[in-house]
């Protein structure tokens, strides 16, 4: 009889073994579907069984490393979970995690997991106001946080356990590093149902309130099995995602996907990104695959990336789609292409290009192993539209996807109707099957009766090496309705005003077709999420009431 961990094993062993055969991966694949799984007991513990190889590898800017075995790491969340067992966590309990890059995040992770334990991921950017909301909305009954983090729950009311890392404790607070000594063997306390609550996340918030998405201990264990295949990861790689704790790229990347290829996940912690010292560290590590944000991208192109003596073998973006440009510039200077993917907090990655396959500029790839994407009709929602909405066939629901939105039924419901998860993405697919991004169904506008994609806009102007960053916006025009304003975030040697406001006028012009064209420019900081993204919202609301800051192309004629 096949266990769940031969089951787990078979499968990620296929799509290991077709790494680069898309169409053999999509056609062979299917998920592992189990009654029970527990991926920490039926995953992690197995391969971490008498294995020495380096599981978790941590640098510090000062030069402090830390370095545990996957046979450590099995061993330290074993204490771990039997230490939070005997503070009251039992099977279902909400765990509030805020640390940073720090063993104990992944410990504490594989602890919850094998005692059934639902763990709420934050980063330790929040605030007390945000903090409350978690607790309040996320019923929190224990948190686990950085000792220094923890005056900030002085203003979170709640009986909640609390435990703080590192540093003397303060008063009502125990020590984690009481877990040490715990016993090394942990025996369940009962079998974990592949539907068990595993997490929940809170979304970034980049339009609305923060959505809490309940993801089960099949959905994001399971699921990213087709994040290990788009990142091209493989036994014995040295992975390294350039992400915040707290949130579901974290997971994705640092956790789940390596783990599941038996890789090493390295983190450098840095206060202020320097792009010649993360190079160095990618050397002396020998990192192989490197996975990072549009925002990272375009920090590393202003350096000189030939700084990078061993360019790893894969090299991916997500969070939010990637640049042509940005993509060109890496291709010429270490000789391997970024692969764009895409996903969400409510999904593994849905879309990709994976390796080994033909690359087509400004493509997102096509549709992961394992998932049918279809794009809905704006007007009718009936699927098979050349342009639409991102929308996964529940007809074949990918175990990758999340349960719902947590205590939302009515959200839950809307993004499911008909028989489709929507993504509130809008994309375009070509004779190949190729999709590429256009923009969230919320940003994309018209101008003069045209549609505007910002994600176009956005890409030509990063094209100019005076722009670092670009977010475009309708702003409202008495002629054409609305026209396009792009807030601008230059590149260091470049001066804000006049003269670099008309250069930029005069590329738009150049690449853009005439409806396209940026009408508006202003510069300065974008605003964000703690997570990275743009919130959009607070630049259309900022361009709605006006800015005595901005240009008006018809100035430069």
């Amino acid at each position: 009889m096949t266990t769940v961990t031969e089951s787990f094993r078979e499968a990620r062993d296929f799509l290991l073994a077709h790494r680069e055969d898309y169409a053999a991966a999509c056609e062979g694949f299917s998920w592992p579907r189990p009654a029970h799984f527990n991926w920490a007991l039926d995953w992690f513990d197995v391969i971490a069984a008498g294995n020495d190889r380096t599981a978790l590898h941590i640098v510090e800017e000062d030069g402090g490393e830390t370095r545990l075995s996957f046979a450590e790491m099995s061993e330290r969340s074993n204490r771990v979970a039997n230490h939070l067992r005997a503070r009251g966590v039992a099977a279902e309990d909400r765990i509030l995690v805020m640390l940073g890059n720090q063993a104990e995040l992944w410990e504490t992770a594989l602890a919850a997991m094998k005692l059934r334990a639902v763990v709420i991921p934050a980063t330790p950017l929040l605030g007390p106001a945000d903090l409350r909301d978690r607790v309040d909305r996320g019923r929190v009954k224990h948190v686990v946080v950085r000792a220094e983090d923890a005056a900030k729950f002085a203003e979170v009311p709640g009986g909640y356990t609390r435990i703080s890392v590192g540093g003397p404790p303060q008063e009502g607070w125990e020590p984690y590093e009481d877990a040490y000594t715990a016993p090394a063997e942990f025996v369940p306390d009962g079998p974990t149902l592949a539907d068990d609550p595993l997490m929940l996340y809170f979304t970034s918030g980049t339009t609305a309130r923060p959505k809490l998405v309940e993801h089960t201990h099949t959905s994001y264990p399971i699921g990213h099995l087709a994040t290990m295949y788009w990142i091209g990861l493989k036994p014995g790689d040295v992975h390294l995602n350039i992400s915040s704790p707290g949130w579901a790229k974290h997971a994705w990347s640092n956790l789940f996907a390596p783990w599941n290829a038996e890789a090493t996940v390295f983190l450098f912690n840095y206060t202020r990104f320097d792009a010649a010292r993360l190079m160095a560290e990618m050397d002396r590590s020998g990192v192989t695959t490197f996975c990072a944000p549009p925002t990272v991208w375009r920090m590393l192109i202003q350096a000189d990336l030939s700084l990078l003596a061993t360019p790893p073998r894969e090299v991916v973006a997500a969070g939010e789609p990637l640049n042509p440009e940005v993509i060109e510039q890496v291709r010429r200077a270490w000789g391997v292409t970024i692969r764009d993917g895409f996903g969400q907090t409510e999904t593994a990655v849905q879309v990709s290009n994976s390796p080994g396959q033909v690359l087509k500029t400004g493509s997102m790839g096509r549709p992961s192993p394992g998932y049918r994407v279809e794009l809905l009709d704006p007007v009718s929602g009936a699927p098979g539209a050349t342009e639409g909405e991102i929308a996964l066939d529940l007809s074949e629901r990918p175990v990758g996807l999340m349960t719902g939105y947590h205590g939302d039924p009515d959200r839950t419901a809307e993004a499911m109707a008909g028989g489709y998860y929507r993504t509130g993405d809008i994309a375009a697919r070509d004779e190949d099957g190729y999709l590429t991004y256009v923009g969230r169904a919320d940003d994309v506008f018209k101008a003069s009766d045209y549609k505007i994609s910002p994600f176009e806009l956005e890409s030509a102007l990063l094209e100019h090496e005076a722009v670092a960053e670009a977010a475009v916006v309708p702003a409202p025009d008495e002629l054409r309705l609305a026209v396009p304003k792009a807030y601008v975030v230059l590149a260091e040697g470049f001066e804000p005003g006049p003269d670099t406001a008309k250069v930029i006028f005069e590329h738009s012009r150049q690449v853009l077709a005439p409806y396209k064209r940026i009408r508006r420019l202003e510069f300065g900081a974008l605003p964000k999420t703690v997570s990275g993204k743009i919130r959009r919202i607070e630049l259309r609301e900022a361009t709605a009431q006006g800015s005595e800051h901005e240009y008006r192309e018809e100035d430069f004629r």
